[in-house]
């Protein structure tokens, strides 16, 4: 007897760990700009140097890489954990989809677009 829920629970479970990852992700931007945030606001003398707030920029764009690193890295485990999880599926259980690699798809792009933005706030 056919049971696609089982197929749709892993695709949901999926899509959680992308919907995570990209939280993350995003997280890990805002860390990596609030430094140069503080950078503006003891360039326009809103505070103070004292502390060593000049100093949080690097800080926290270090903090930032790692955070959109850990990100992308969760999609991409999510990613394989689903297609084994799939491929341990019986035949049966797998629905005949339309765009069967939409999901793959999906993950990969959002992985690809953490690790460009790891990469452009190393270089900024």
């Amino acid at each position: 007897m056919s049971d696609p829920r089982v197929f749709f629970a892993a695709e949901r479970t999926l899509l959680a760990w992308v919907r995570t990852g990209l939280t993350i992700i995003a997280l890990g931007f805002v860390v990596a700009r609030f430094g140069l945030f503080l950078n503006l606001l003891v360039a326009s003398g809103e505070i103070s140097k004292n502390g060593g707030v000049a100093s949080a920029h690097g800080i926290s764009g270090v903090f930032g890489i790692i955070l959109v690193l850990s990100g992308t890295a969760i999609i991409l485990g999510a990613l394989l954990n689903h297609r084994r999880y799939v491929s341990s599926l019986p035949l049966e259980d797998l629905p005949r989809l339309s765009l069967p690699w939409l999901s793959s798809f999906l993950s990969l792009s959002v992985a690809t677009i953490g690790f460009l933005l790891a990469v452009y706030l190393l270089f900024t």
